[in-house]
């Protein structure tokens, strides 16, 4: 009998290996260390790191954005309906949709810290203190998740597959 190649599915198994979990008092943490930044930048530099800060958010979020798009397209990796904007808590930015290779998140992300930084840094010529401040920040700020997602991951093999819930991030090997 021959097999029915026409119609036929593709499955995939992919095995469980870590599940990182975004608790609600990490969420909290998450949520006011902008604040605190907030009151720490107003004391020291200048009371318009409010407005600063109020700007610097979609700046970064756009900033980001045409960085982790780049590294996709420069390296050939399909992003039509596997990457999104979401505005969504604890993963704010351009984040996957679907399953994603580990090793190509990695690197858009590594990607997104170091050019970002790099473009931020552009500013210290250009702008006030308190506005690079507040880049800095939300910078780092829109980041941390992923980060820390990438740093409980740093003993797994680069090879699995991650998987972005609204509460967790799931590593998953083939």
């Amino acid at each position: 009998m021959e097999p029915n190649t026409k119609g036929a599915a593709t499955f995939y198994q992919y095995k469980l290996i870590k599940k990182i979990n975004i608790s609600a008092s990490l969420l909290r943490v998450y949520i006011a260390l902008p604040f605190v930044f907030l009151v720490l930048e107003t004391v020291f530099l200048s009371w318009l790191s409010i407005l600063f800060m109020i700007i610097a958010g979609p700046v970064m979020l756009w900033i980001q954005y045409v960085i982790s798009r780049s590294v996709l397209l420069i390296s050939g990796h399909p992003i039509v309906k596997r990457w999104k904007m979401s505005l969504h808590l604890p993963w704010p930015g351009y984040m996957p949709d679907q399953y994603i290779n580990y090793g190509i998140f990695r690197k858009v992300q590594m990607h997104n810290l170091w050019i970002g930084l790099c473009i931020t840094a552009l500013f210290i010529v250009w702008a006030p203190p308190a506005f690079t401040a507040s880049l800095v920040i939300c910078h780092l700020w829109l980041l941390l998740p992923r980060l820390y997602t990438l740093l409980r991951l740093r003993s797994e093999a680069k090879d699995g597959m991650l998987k972005f819930n609204p509460s967790d991030a799931s590593y998953y090997a083939q």
